[in-house]
């Protein structure tokens, strides 16, 4: 017998983030996330998405009264309407393995979304961007997660695929040693070509400076995705300048490039030290010792692999090699400065972009972690289509 609590209470909030420690203590290759970046997601002074969503938390208690799993059910009112039925999103999920308990947990989700109008429900996601917290793992149980996306049980595909949850989409993470070796022919010859012509640039954040940094990253965000075809909404200057705010403490100026043809932006590189490696000895707290640590593995101990988070060409530039040339900037800056990152990670390329899976060949990366977006149907007479097939 299991019982179900909404989270009303600081106790119950302390649960929700300390239940995972208990879940996966015998996991070598689960990391622990910070605390606070768990909170921030379901405080609405520090989310976004609850200007126009809501969210709801449970917390499963067997009958010695041992909480064995929690969840997270929200109606982001930005992309719920995006396909031709609503959908509704749930994540966060944790549980022990028991298939009674796990079904629990999603039936409340589906019943506090059907009760706001939702005909489906996606998961396990985020309540926020999809760069974090995104996707089910299925592949790659013997990697460390990259920060800032989950590593799951990996019984927990049983209970997804068992319960109903279909494969809407897959999320590749790629890895390459980052030698010049690694890149391609072709991506070389693209590249020189493409820097042959004076109208065509690469500079690193380090070169243009923030305030540079900052318009363009705006300018080609903005018109290389869209909220009707991407379910990514636009970024507005105020967002850019928060989010470069929080991430100055890790930011790497030469781990981000910019491409313009004649000055005007057209594309961006970003990446960013794998973090994990040094959050993985925090156990979740960025106090004073925290910090201290954080900084020691940072800057002493060195992180050896830079994350890519983020790719992005403006359409019409797309196909033209403007990806290629940022990377192969990028890799003649790590060998000239014999850098300490030694590994490139590519996280979140979708099996929906085939280009951006074509260009991972290219750096003779191979998929070393695999996430599944799920989707569940409320009702039989909805046509089932996946996002690649859209």
């Amino acid at each position: 017998m299991f019982y179900l609590e909404e989270i009303r209470t600081q106790k119950q909030e302390e649960a929700f983030i300390e239940l995972p420690v208990r879940l996966y203590k015998d996991c070598p290759y689960w990391i622990r996330p910070l605390n606070q970046d768990i909170r921030n997601v379901f405080n609405p002074e520090k989310n976004p998405c609850f200007k126009q969503g809501e969210c709801e938390r449970w917390m499963l208690k067997n009958e010695a009264g041992e909480y064995v799993g929690r969840v997270a059910a929200f109606v982001n009112g930005k992309t719920c309407g995006l396909d031709k039925y609503k959908v509704g999103q749930m994540g966060f999920f944790e549980c022990v393995d028991d298939r009674e308990a796990a079904f629990m947990l999603f039936d409340c989700c589906r019943k506090w979304l059907e009760a706001r109008g939702m005909e489906a429900m996606e998961g396990p996601v985020n309540f926020g961007e999809r760069i974090e917290w995104w996707g089910l793992l299925i592949d790659g149980f013997e990697q460390y997660p990259n920060y800032a996306m989950p590593y799951t049980h990996s019984y927990y595909v049983k209970f997804f695929e068992e319960y109903g949850f279909r494969d809407f989409f897959k999320q590749y993470t790629y890895r390459t040693k980052l030698v010049m070796d690694s890149l391609a022919p072709i991506v070389v010859w693209k590249a020189d070509r493409l820097l042959k012509n004076p109208d065509y640039s690469v500079f690193t954040y380090r070169e243009i400076g923030m305030r540079k940094a900052i318009d363009s990253l705006l300018d080609v965000y903005n018109k290389a995705w869209n909220l009707e075809v991407h379910g990514v909404d636009g970024i507005t200057r105020e967002q850019v300048v928060t989010i470069y705010k929080s991430l100055r403490p890790i930011i790497d100026k030469d781990l981000i490039y910019f491409a313009y043809y004649k000055e005007q932006p057209i594309g961006f590189f970003l990446m960013f030290p794998e973090i994990n490696q040094a959050i993985r000895h925090l156990k979740g707290r960025m106090d004073l010792c925290g910090m201290l640590k954080f900084l020691y593995y940072r800057h002493v101990k060195k992180i050896d692999v830079a994350l890519g988070q983020l790719f992005g060409v403006v359409p019409e530039f797309q196909g033209k090699g403007v990806e290629a040339a940022m990377i192969k900037r990028f890799c003649e800056k790590i060998v000239e400065k014999n850098s300490c990152y030694k590994y490139l990670e590519m996280n979140w390329v979708g099996d929906f972009n085939p280009q951006m899976m074509h260009l991972m060949e290219y750096l003779s990366a191979t998929a070393v972690k695999t996430h599944v977006t799920y989707r569940k149907l409320f009702r039989d007479d909805i046509e089932f289509v996946r996002s690649v097939d859209k």
